[in-house]
């Protein structure tokens, strides 16, 4: 596959096109609810091992943190598309919030800035 950038929209259809088309049909919601949980957790024991203290155990040596990531994104893009949210718009909202919100407030947070 080529090394492409997509959009999130690009994302969503493509997601949709293999669950119709390999996966038959989408997991209700809370079944896609645990495995989102279960997928972030996977990055969570990733992140624990590589950044934190923890070790790695035999089994998990063969875990890539980008692999897990894109699991989560895939059930994210998933719950999306199945609850009819556009995550392309979500998300610019989203920022729009964030902006709003947050344009002063980690540039004067004192733990933020202390280097």
């Amino acid at each position: 596959m080529a090394n492409k950038s997509i959009t999130i929209k690009e994302a969503q259809d493509k997601v949709d096109t293999w669950i119709r088309t390999t996966g038959v049909r989408y997991f209700n919601e809370l079944t896609n609810m645990a495995i989102l949980t279960e997928e972030v957790g996977e990055v969570a024991r990733i992140i624990a091992r590589e950044y934190g203290e923890q070790s790695f155990k035999k089994k998990e040596k063969n875990k890539e943190l980008a692999d897990e990531l894109a699991d989560v994104f895939f059930v994210i893009v998933c719950i999306a598309n199945q609850t009819g949210i556009d995550l392309t718009k979500a998300f610019e909202k989203n920022i729009e919030k964030k902006n709003k919100r947050d344009s002063k407030r980690h540039k004067e947070n004192k733990k933020l800035n202390t280097k």
